[in-house]
């Protein structure tokens, strides 16, 4: 069994066959089909919350890594969801892995999307926590929220997350508290925070990706648990989350009560406990 944290593992790097060196981390025991995590909209390896990871890490191996132009990964922040697509099957290609496990949250549930359509025989299972569908309701106004919340963040002297991912009820507000406080654990060797040009790259992939033609995901096999709270203001719950299970046939669903875009963080616990027997499953 490996006992190392997310909060202490060392930054690693690997250079694809696209002359792109990606920064990543791995937790966990190396053994079994690799869970690749992939992460939302302006997120680098330290925005991944470290109970998640070390959660899932007991059982399995994890590795958390930054698209290209983010973070100290090479390159430019590619312009669209389907290249940041083709980015992350060449970073696991890098890796020299056959097969692996998604977690993906938020933007990186719209990057998994378009992998399980151009190589579904990479992929074992999926998880897609805070997301929806290609054209989903509501999509294409992510830059207007996350302004508006920048906005209030900067006034209020708190982190964007408080407002995008939580609800404002009292649970809401003391589980953003705990979750931001999670993210700032780790000291040493914390990766570079995107910059405003990547970031503004970032949300004009993802409203256009929000405008884009739905994609058929009808045949799409791979085993699929779609995650969200029950009021996720980023890409509103409803009709999105249940309208992307009802497209993968091979799909689950949890929906958490008083929870918002970042419910995996705020149930983490029951969130763990679901993605461990999910991903546990022959």
């Amino acid at each position: 069994m490996d006992n190392s944290h997310y909060v202490s593992v060392p930054n690693k790097k690997v250079t694809a066959n696209n002359g792109i060196t990606y920064a990543y981390r791995e937790v966990g025991v190396r053994r079994g089909t690799p869970i690749v995590a992939l992460n939302h909209l302006s997120a680098n390896l330290d925005n991944w919350d470290p109970t998640i990871i070390d959660g899932l890490g007991k059982n399995h191996w994890v590795i958390t890594f930054d698209y290209q132009g983010v973070g100290t990964s090479s390159g430019k922040v590619s312009g669209s969801i389907q290249l940041m697509a083709d980015d992350t099957i060449n970073f696991i290609h890098a890796l020299k892995l056959e097969k692996v496990d998604i977690l993906a949250f938020s933007m990186g549930g719209m990057v998994a999307q378009e992998m399980m359509l151009k190589d579904p025989e990479l992929l074992n299972r999926v998880i897609l926590a805070g997301t929806g569908p290609r054209g989903g309701e509501g999509i294409e106004n992510v830059t207007k929220i996350s302004d508006a919340s920048l906005a209030r963040a900067l006034v209020t002297f708190k982190d964007i997350k408080t407002y995008l991912f939580f609800t404002r009820t009292e649970n809401g507000k003391r589980s953003a508290q705990d979750f931001v406080a999670r993210l700032n654990i780790r000291k040493k060797d914390r990766d570079k925070t995107i910059n405003w040009f990547a970031y503004r790259r970032q949300l004009r992939a993802i409203n256009a990706w929000g405008k884009e033609k739905p994609a058929d995901l009808s045949d799409i096999d791979i085993p699929t648990l779609v995650v969200n709270g029950d009021n996720d203001i980023m890409v509103p719950t409803t009709p999105n989350t249940y309208q992307l299970k009802d497209r993968i046939k091979n799909s689950r669903l949890i929906i958490y009560t008083d929870a918002g875009h970042g419910s995996i963080a705020q149930y983490h616990e029951s969130f763990v406990k679901s993605a461990n027997e999910f991903y546990g499953e022959n």
